[in-house]
């Protein structure tokens, strides 16, 4: 019997669904994302809640982290915007986790990231920092984060390159250094009380992901956005050992959907039962304090 298998009810925790929606996949994600749809041959199709929540439950999932998405600035793209994200939290309250999203670019991303907390009753907040176009360790971001770490709550980064733009001349002008994880140290030094989760192996940059996750006691990583077969074996073999308490499950729903995320999983993943259990729910719980 497989540890899901033996749930008596969906526990596993997803950190990192976007909105199967017109919202987030074609307003935010506009050209950009087509050419990654493209890239891979995927299809953008949508569909509504409902179907993602009966599909996740399918598969022992019984929350996930909805993310909002804010690069309006360097993108030109509209938002998925905070209050939307809390109005699909409020409908399905046991199910979605509500991350906000602000655009570090704007002038009001401060206060807007107070609002979300403190109005919204957001539980954390979301960057991809390459297709928002900004270093999270530079000093003009220094308001925005010390604001961030004294609401308590965590932030996800995105980590590595970016399926965005992809084959695009220029990438459609989306620069991938800034998926550098090195660039997250700097932040997680400066801001010790501020917890991090780095979304996705962090590919080309595996290593200093896991040298930021085994040095820094505020700094964690997840799976998302990359079938176990594809995950470079080190990280498989230090989540299974000196990373066990560090690493999360993740989709990157709808560009990978749980189904597949589990065949792979299942197959590339042998680890004891107790550090699946930590990997599928037990250090998201602690992460985001369930």
């Amino acid at each position: 019997m497989s540890v899901r298998e033996s749930l008596s009810e969906p526990r596993i925790i997803d950190t990192h669904a976007h909105q199967p929606t017109a919202e987030f996949l074609y307003d935010a994600g506009g050209e950009m994302m087509q050419d990654a749809a493209r890239k891979f041959g995927a299809e953008m199709e949508t569909w509504d809640y409902e179907a993602m929540i009966a599909e996740y439950h399918e598969y022992d999932i019984g929350r996930a982290i909805l993310l909002g998405w804010d690069a309006e600035t360097n993108t030109g793209n509209p938002p998925v915007p905070n209050d939307y994200v809390a109005d699909v939290r409020d409908e399905h309250p046991d199910f979605f986790i509500g991350f906000g999203s602000v655009d570090p670019l704007k002038d009001d991303c401060a206060d807007e990231a107070v609002r979300c907390v403190e109005d919204l009753d957001l539980s954390g907040f979301k960057f991809q920092q390459i297709a928002q176009g900004f270093d999270p360790s530079d000093g003009a971001h220094a308001e925005l984060f010390d604001t961030i770490e004294d609401l308590g709550v965590p932030v996800i980064f995105h980590g590595g390159s970016s399926t965005l733009g992809a084959g695009a001349p220029g990438g459609r002008g989306l620069k991938l250094k800034y998926g550098n994880p090195m660039l997250i140290d700097d932040l997680a030094a400066d801001h010790p009380d501020l917890q991090i989760l780095i979304a996705h192996p962090a590919f080309p940059w595996e290593k200093e992901q896991l040298a930021i996750c085994q040095q820094k006691g505020n700094v964690y990583m997840d799976f998302s956005g990359w079938l176990p077969k594809y995950i470079d074996p080190q990280v498989l073999h230090y989540a299974k050992t000196v990373l066990q308490d560090k690493v999360m499950f993740g989709t990157d729903y709808p560009m990978i959907r749980p189904e597949r995320w589990f065949e792979s999983f299942d197959e590339y993943f042998d680890a004891p039962e107790a550090v699946q259990r930590k990997v599928l729910w037990e250090n998201a719980e602690n992460f985001l304090g369930l």
